[in-house]
Parts: C-alpha cells; sequence; structure tokens
C-alpha cells in the first residue's frame, strides 16, 4: 500500500485525484479487519497532511470516502464504527481545511452510537460539529441549526443530563421561530416538556405533554406514553387551583379511564385523601428524578421540630417525628392531603394534622403556612389554641365546578350563623336529600317500605 500511495503522489494533479479514489474500493474488499483500517488511515493521512497532495484533490477524495462509509459499504457496524473514529481522528490536525467532510462524518458516527443506545456519547460527538461556519453545507440555515440543537437535547434528555441539556434546548428556543419543519417543532415541544420535568416545573410539563398526546402525527403508543407522563406530572405538581384545573382537564379526557394511574388520578380530582398503599403503588411508575430528595432549610426544621403542647392533654405516643416531605412525590401528596383535609373541616388542630400527614405538629404547621402564603390554601392559622382554619367560600377553587365541566355545584347557602348551626343546616340538607332519593326509587318500585308496627 505504501508502494502505491507513493507511486500515486508523483502523478499530475489532475490524475492524483482518481487514482487516490480507485484505490478505496480495492481496501474496502480486503477480508481482514485490521488490514482495511490501516490501509484506509495510510491513503486518508496522505491525501489530508502530505503538502504535494494539494487541498482540492484531498476534498475530492475525502468527500468521496465519506460518501461510501454512508452508503453503509462496509456491513459490519464496528468495524464501520472503527473507520469512521479513525478518519475523524486523522483528519482533527486540519479540520478547518475539511469541515464540511468532518462535519458529515461526524453526523455518521452519531448515528451508529445513537443506534447502541449510547446517548451522552451520541450528543457529545454532535457538540463537535460547527454551526456557524461559512464553509459548511449542512447547518447553514436557521433550520438545520435547529434540527441539531434539537437532536443534542433529545439525546442528553435519554441519559437524564439535564444540566447541559437546557443549555442547548434554550439555544435551540431562539431559532424556533424561523423552524418550518413539523417533525422539528414536535421534537422541539417534547423537549421543552421533558426539561420542565427535570425541573420540577410539573404543571407546565403535564399541560404540554397533554398538548402533544392529542397530536395525530405522532404514534399512538407515544400519544398514550405523553398522556400517561401528563397524569404523572399533574399529581407531583403542587397542590392548588391551577392543579385542580390541569387535573379536570385530564379527569374528563375519555383516555385516561386506560392509564394505571387513573386511580391516583381521580382521587386527586375528586379531593379524596390518600392513603399510603396507593401512593406506593403510584412511586413504582416514577423515575428516578422524579424521586429527588427534598432538603429541608435550617428554619423550617427548628419550627418543625419544636416543642408542641397537646390542649387536650393527650398525648399521642405513637405521633410521628418527621419534620418534612422527604422527596417531591411525599411534598405533593401531603399537600394534596392537607388541602383535602380542607374540604372536610372547618378547622383542625396542628397535632390532627401532624397524624393525617405523617409529620409533627410543627412541621404540619410549616407545610399550612407556607399553602396559604402562596396562595394555594384559604385560611388562618391561630398559634394561641393551635387550629388551622379553613375558609368556607373557594370561588377560584373550582375544579369540580366550571374548570372541570361538571356544571356548577349547589353549596349550603351561609347564613352567617355559627358554625354549629351551620353544621346543623348541612346535617338537615343531607337527611332531605336522602328522603328525596328513597322516595324516587319508591315511586319507581324499585324499593318496598315495610310497614310500621
Amino acid at each position: 500500500m505504501d508502494s502505491q500511495l507513493a507511486q500515486i503522489s508523483t502523478l499530475s494533479q489532475k490524475d492524483k485525484g482518481p487514482a487516490f479514489i480507485a484505490l478505496i474500493p480495492e481496501i474496502l474488499a480486503r477480508p481482514d479487519p485490521s488490514a482495511l483500517v490501516a490501509d484506509l488511515h495510510n491513503l486518508v493521512d496522505t491525501v489530508v497532511n502530505q503538502d504535494s497532495v494539494g487541498l482540492v484533490v484531498g476534498r475530492q477524495v475525502l468527500s468521496e470516502l465519506v460518501k461510501i462509509l454512508g452508503e453503509a459499504s462496509i456491513k459490519d457496524v464496528e468495524l464501520r464504527k472503527r473507520v469512521v473514529e479513525d478518519t475523524l481522528n486523522t483528519v482533527q490536525p486540519r479540520i478547518v481545511s475539511y469541515e464540511e467532510q468532518v462535519n458529515t462524518l461526524r453526523f455518521q458516527l452519531a448515528d451508529l452510537l445513537e443506534e447502541e443506545e449510547e446517548w451522552s456519547e451520541a450528543a457529545r460527538v454532535l457538540m463537535g460539529i460547527s454551526l456557524d461556519s461559512g464553509q459548511r453545507r449542512v447547518a447553514s440555515r436557521d433550520g438545520d441549526k435547529l434540527r441539531v440543537y434539537v437532536r443534542i437535547v433529545r439525546l442528553l434528555l435519554e441519559d437524564e443530563e439535564n444540566v447541559q441539556a437546557e443549555t442547548y434546548y434554550n439555544r435551540a428556543a431562539l431559532l424556533v421561530h424561523s423552524a418550518d419543519d413539523r417533525e422539528t417543532l414536535l421534537q422541539f415541544k417534547l423537549c421543552q416538556a421533558r426539561i420542565s420535568d427535570y425541573g420540577r416545573k410539573f404543571l407546565e410539563s403535564a399541560s404540554r405533554y397533554h398538548e402533544l398526546s392529542y397530536v395525530g402525527e405522532i404514534d399512538e403508543e407515544e400519544r398514550r406514553h405523553m398522556l400517561l407522563a401528563a397524569v404523572t406530572c399533574a399529581v407531583l405538581a403542587p397542590a392548588g387551583p391551577n392543579r385542580s384545573r390541569v387535573l379536570a382537564s385530564l379527569y374528563r379526557d375519555e383516555r385516561t379511564l386506560e392509564l394505571p394511574t387513573y386511580n391516583i388520578l381521580s382521587k386527586m380530582f375528586l379531593d379524596h385523601i390518600l392513603r399510603s398503599a396507593e401512593v406506593k403503588e403510584f412511586e413504582r411508575t416514577l423515575k428516578s428524578h422524579q424521586l429527588a430528595k427534598l432538603a429541608i432549610s435550617s428554619n423550617d426544621r427548628l419550627a418543625s421540630a419544636g416543642q408542641y403542647d397537646d390542649p387536650t392533654g393527650m398525648n399521642e405516643p405513637t405521633a410521628s417525628t418527621r419534620t418534612g416531605p422527604s422527596t417531591v412525590l411525599d411534598r405533593a401528596v401531603m399537600e394534596h392531603n392537607l388541602l383535602a383535609s380542607s374540604k372536610i373541616y372547618n378547622n383542625i388542630t396542628f397535632g390532627g394534622l401532624g397524624a393525617l400527614l405523617d409529620l409533627t405538629p410543627g412541621a404540619a404547621e410549616t407545610m399550612a403556612r407556607k399553602m396559604i402564603e402562596q396562595g394555594r390554601l384559604r385560611g388562618s392559622i391561630d398559634q394561641v389554641d393551635k387550629l388551622i382554619w379553613f375558609e368556607g367560600n373557594r370561588e377560584e377553587d373550582d375544579a369540580q365546578g366550571k374548570a372541570g365541566g361538571l356544571g356548577d355545584v349547589e353549596e349550603a347557602e351561609d347564613t352567617g350563623a355559627p358554625f354549629t348551626k351551620r353544621w346543623d343546616t348541612q346535617i338537615r340538607l343531607t337527611a332531605a336529600n336522602v328522603e328525596s332519593i328513597v322516595e324516587h326509587l319508591t315511586e319507581k318500585g324499585l324499593v318496598k317500605l315495610a310497614p310500621v308496627a
């Protein structure tokens, strides 16, 4: 091979290119992989690094080799990857002169690595592509740059490298306005949803996943996966009116009936208190980043661990010693149960709420205080009597009303009477409703009342 290369190097510039190109099929036909790699290395090194060959001939020969490699002339994937990597290393010192050919090789190598599910390695190969050079044909337009950035983000997210993925996502966001490729736009929107998911912006992520689950161009199985991700993110989102609206939108979507997470979705939408067995079942469906540990601030830890005197004089010997939620799911469930308890009780003691949430009384008070401060819970805290009072007329919390599309819910009229009288009014309304149901069933002949003795 060395003698052949030396002989071709003595030819005129017009004849060098065809002679070198004619050697490529001959080298690729060699049965010994080691000899094939060595001979291709010598060929590339000669045409690229020898000044006697010239830049024009070098580009011509390297372009032909890149084209042949792209046509999968080497059937063995590992051998083809080895050849591409060796060619890239050989050309690297002269990358400025052979930028277009190098970038094409990088795309080929990224494809090979992606097929082997080497996501991060494939992303790093694409990061080495120069997207701003005037010599390049690929990525010369904003749409081409956007496709490369979106692909890098997608690959990094597969290995959960969300911090670096967000950097390239921000670059893609600057170019998305100029995109006209529907597939690239859909991939960008999916990256948006996943970036929000990794960044714990669960409400935003749930809305984006749900929106994508309606897109007809996406495969049906993928749409189902996005709908499942939307439900998961909605469950993990902070409790409050905004989450109630997202839950309502998902609850009235008929497709969620077939999901394994429908049970916890319905309970959250209907403001039912979640039990530990249901939470553990849901926890098994979560990804690692959705089970991230939460750090408790020193101020919250001190407040949560404070001494609590039971006003009833009946201290619970088995009271919880937890001073706060430990995971994202833990926090979401506790906040939901706190919000659900506000629909059941007019007020509750710190100790009672702590028993409900499996927290110390101080930690329960801290969680309620934060939700009230953030406008996600309407109520007030009486620290003298150790009570949390819940406010009744929650006009904005309309998940079961207009936001849920289930119609308006009739509520007992608030006459301003004391709480005991209001409680009596609710009992009378319940008894009257039961009596009307029995009368209706009797008229239909479904119930027969026994005569009074």
